[in-house]
């Protein structure tokens, strides 16, 4: 964390005191209004969003905290708010910083950041947007967030230490941050780019029978949700961000230098072969996370030499673990007591829909799945709203079509890190404390807010949805 965060780590005792008060408030108001068992979860949910907001104490407290509350009170089984620990999402995350150390201990990413430095420029506002242009880029053909962060985190880190940026510094937060949030805002205008896209996707068709076409979802967000976006990134990381050219200019790679090594080609050889297994589940139907567990397992091989003896015991930093395990965990539990639902079906009770305004109800209808975002994460989004959307409709006037794809102007608007676990395996790979990260993520949530959801309304209505 950063270094405002440790000195409120330090003693966080009446922070948290005050935390839990509002967390008891917000529970015992709910139960005027919901289940007994929902109320409680909102009450946890207020608990654990606030610690993580603030950062008052490290991000897996929590979620520990979590854990054992939930277990303890039986707000819902082991099983349950436990899920994180058997997701798929979990064991990508740990077979990304297995990579990580591996790339690290090799020095296949200071090869490649040799390589990458070159088109990079020379001045560190040059280095900032064409990182953020790069990770766009890689959504493209990296159909995961996470995968794509666990490519590109540890090779731009190479690079700020090649371009003399020394860990701790703000060029070197900088630089890391454009190719975090470049990587993953953005690329929500891309259909098979995330998780929330796909899970968008496959349940769009299967509930409606209509599958989303790749071109028209470009067309409808990617101008401003894509372009406008990581416009947006740029000027945010450059404004909050300022840092003085690199103290090291790109120098031309001479041939040996970029020959690899025998351990760096062997470790090359598993990243190809688990980039090629992800980019082809639609044909084996194997989860990211176990196909990532298989090249973890051959990263870890004893004789291999492709990480340290003591990778599991000092390389990894299991805290981001933790946090993520959580974040599932809450977002299971909210699914599973109900919570999510009952508030979107009270929010559409009190919302001020009016027939024929268009685009106020489309504001509302974002607004509520962006509700429902802060609650169980983006991935809860799609999994919430679509199954309503005729009903929705229904009480909108808007198309179910409008409805559907107003959730990627809510799952693209990210308030917080933890909602978003891509943002997450940044940060771990990174060594990206949690309050720059969140720093990031309101400034952008503010003015997406302001300037680029009306951009998008003119957009829709210049393209027919409104």
């Amino acid at each position: 964390m950063s270094e405002k965060a440790n000195d409120r780590a330090v003693n966080p005792i009446f922070p948290v005191l005050g935390i839990t008060l509002a967390a008891a408030a917000s529970a015992l108001l709910g139960s005027l209004y919901l289940p007994s068992l929902q109320a409680a979860m909102l009450g946890v949910l207020v608990f654990c969003a606030a610690l993580w907001a603030t950062s008052y104490v490290p991000e897996f407290w929590p979620a520990v905290a979590m854990f054992a509350l939930i277990t303890v009170t039986q707000i819902a089984p082991g099983s349950v708010v436990l899920s994180g620990f058997t997701s798929s999402t979990f064991w990508l995350l740990f077979s990304g910083m297995v990579f990580g150390a591996a790339i690290q201990y090799t020095g296949l990413n200071h090869k490649a950041a040799g390589l990458l430095v070159q088109v990079l420029g020379n001045s560190y506002r040059s280095v900032v947007i064409r990182t953020t242009l790069f990770g766009v880029l890689l959504a493209f053909l990296i159909p995961s967030g996470i995968g794509r962060a666990v490519l590109l985190i540890p090779i731009v880190a190479a690079i700020t230490e090649q371009l003399g940026y020394e860990e701790g510094s703000t060029g070197r937060y900088g630089i890391l941050l454009a190719a975090a949030f470049g990587t993953f805002l953005p690329t929500f205008a891309i259909l098979p780019a995330n998780a929330p896209n796909m899970l968008l996707s496959g349940i769009n068709e299967a509930l409606y029978d209509d599958a989303l076409s790749y071109w028209d979802y470009l067309v409808l967000h990617f101008p401003v949700l894509g372009i406008v976006k990581a416009i947006l990134v740029m000027v945010v990381i450059l404004w909050l961000f300022p840092a003085p050219d690199p103290i090291h200019q790109a120098k031309t790679v001479a041939s040996d230098e970029t020959k690899l090594s025998r351990k760096e080609k062997h470790l090359l050889l598993i990243l190809v072969l688990c980039f090629i297994a992800w980019l082809s589940d639609s044909l084996h139907h194997i989860s990211p996370g176990w196909i990532g567990l298989v090249a973890c397992a051959a990263c870890l091989w004893p004789a291999g030499g492709l990480t340290s003896q003591q990778c599991l015991s000092k390389d990894l930093n299991y805290g981001p673990l933790f946090f993520a395990a959580g974040i599932i965990g809450l977002g299971a539990t909210i699914a599973y007591t109900g919570l999510g639902e009952s508030i979107v079906n009270g929010l559409t009770q009190v919302a001020p829909f009016r027939e024929g305004a268009n685009s106020l109800n489309l504001a509302l209808m974002t607004g509520i799945s962006m509700l429902v975002g802060m609650i169980a994460n983006l991935a809860g989004i799609p999994a919430i709203i679509t199954p309503l959307a005729g009903d929705l409709a229904d009480i909108t006037g808007l198309s179910s079509y409008a409805i559907v794809m107003s959730q990627v102007m809510a799952f693209s608007t990210v308030l917080l890190p933890y909602q978003a676990p891509p943002l997450i395996t940044a940060m771990a790979l990174g060594k990206l404390p949690l309050a720059l990260v969140s720093k990031v993520c309101l400034v952008t949530f503010a003015i997406t807010i302001v300037l680029l959801l009306p951009l998008n309304f003119v957009w829709w209505h210049f393209m027919g949805m409104l």
